[in-house]
């Protein structure tokens, strides 16, 4: 049986865009199992002191486990893109085409994975770039991440097929999900395949 998992952001004992970490629970479970249900994530959600933590919970049906680590985000400047025919609609607890996918990354921090010639995402996060005046991120991603349906929502991103000849137009990159926001990369650095 499928398990899947949400990470969301907890930092001084307040659990951040939950609505958006509870509509993807339920569309997974009801996607994957046919069943509408719905958690309290606010009561669920009880970290043990006022520290920055990355809350993960594990689910199917039901919510299976819910644990508190101490969140250091990785430094990442440089990406290597990889080709893929990966699917990861939902955010299973088996990623292990996506850790096979990383291995590949060379000398770089993390990659930049191109299915059907199209940018989709990094390994941990959703991208966008900027370009042509405004914040531009995959229509065509591995996983809609809840920080960027947020950015979405809110207007501060925009929905493009991104080909992988356009990176080398591409000034300003972001990466995003639930615990760094959306962090601008200065430098960054793309390695071809």
């Amino acid at each position: 049986m499928s398990l899947f998992f949400e990470t969301i952001k907890v930092d001084k004992k307040r659990a951040f865009n939950l609505k958006y970490h509870h509509k993807r629970m339920q569309k997974t479970i009801f996607d994957n199992f046919s069943v509408k249900k719905s958690f309290d994530l606010n009561s669920l959600i009880m970290p043990p002191d006022d520290k920055f933590y990355r809350c993960k919970i594990i689910y199917d049906k039901k919510i299976k486990n819910i644990d508190f680590y101490r969140y250091t985000p990785r430094v990442i400047k440089s990406f290597k893109l990889v080709n893929s025919d990966i699917n990861y609609n939902y955010k299973s607890t088996d990623r292990s085409k996506i850790d096979k996918l990383f291995m590949k990354k060379g000398n770089c921090d993390d990659i930049i994975i191109i299915k059907n010639d199209l940018v989709t995402d990094t390994s941990i996060a959703n991208i966008a770039f900027f370009y042509e005046g405004r914040w531009i991120t995959p229509a065509t991603p591995l996983l809609k991440g809840t920080m960027r349906e947020k950015l979405l929502n809110e207007k501060k991103i925009f929905l493009e097929k991104i080909s992988i000849k356009e990176l080398k137009f591409i000034k300003k990159l972001a990466i995003m999900n639930a615990l760094i926001g959306f962090k601008i990369i200065n430098n960054f650095k793309i390695e071809e395949r």
